[in-house]
């Protein structure tokens, strides 16, 4: 469904990505991991066209998104459902309309199809009772449960969660992986999932990739992951403070720096 090849990028001289290579597989929960600062949110920029790379190929649904207009990037939106890292709800509509926007801004359906449309996601996520609660009333759990309903109101082949299980207390946490799950089986999708919470995403992800570097450091299931030999992987699958994965961002000297702000 998803294929980067040899994949450049860079902001600001700043390389994000130097040779990034992944597949995503139909039908499969792929997990992409890393530290913060890895690129994990910008690959999933270059996946729905929202910036392109600098070199290499991203491939989705078999297009070169290079080679679209705007057009045709609408028309392969169209076919992706996206969970955003904080919802992203429309405030000043109750969850109904939320889930049913989409639905209103791309099709010409009669009333009463967009009513059955969304009580029936609203059903699947568990909240059809909240139908007319607004944003504001939501625990932050039913706040992603409902983001997650308006992702798969248009019935999605690709569904992207952006960091999807932060900030949720373990209940909340435990139902957006079953659902995570659930609705890739019986839906039939394909499921991409940006994370770094290594337990989460074990429970869940047929195929994982950790990136670090600009590249991919470890692939492969996520039992592989932990049994790998690399430190860098390792660090990470850990959560160790000490390792390849330094905690300071490059900076000069800091001893010279100091000084240097003291002299007149």
């Amino acid at each position: 469904m998803v294929e980067v090849r040899d994949v450049h990028y860079a902001v600001g001289g700043r390389p994000i990505f130097a040779g990034l290579d992944l597949t995503v597989r139909r039908g499969r929960i792929t997990a992409i991991m890393g530290p913060s600062g890895t690129g994990k949110t910008t690959l999933l920029r270059l996946i729905t066209a929202q910036i392109r790379a600098s070199r290499g190929q991203v491939r989705v649904f078999g297009r070169d998104l290079a080679t679209l207009g705007g057009r045709g990037i609408y028309a392969l939106r169209q076919r992706m459902g996206m969970l955003f890292q904080n919802g992203a709800l429309l405030t000043d509509l109750d969850v109904f309309e939320n889930v049913a926007f989409p639905v209103r801004e791309h099709t010409d359906l009669p009333e009463a199809l967009v009513r059955t449309l969304v009580l029936t996601k609203l059903q699947a996520v568990g909240l059809r009772g909240a139908a007319e609660l607004m944003p504001g009333e939501l625990s932050g759990g039913m706040a992603r449960r409902v983001a997650l309903a308006r992702a798969i109101v248009m019935d999605p082949e690709v569904l992207i969660y952006d960091e999807p299980f932060v900030g949720l207390d373990p209940i909340s946490l435990g139902v957006i992986q079953r659902l995570i799950k659930h609705m890739n089986a019986a839906l039939g999708i394909t499921s991409i999932v940006v994370s770094h919470d290594v337990q989460e995403l074990a429970t869940i992800a047929d195929d994982s990739y950790l990136l670090s570097g600009g590249r991919i450091a470890a692939a492969g299931t996520p039992a592989q992951l932990r049994a790998s030999d690399s430190p860098a992987v390792r660090q990470f699958m850990t959560g160790s403070p000490d390792g390849p994965v330094e905690f300071h961002y490059p900076a000069p000297d800091y001893a010279a720096q100091l000084l240097a702000a003291e002299e007149p």
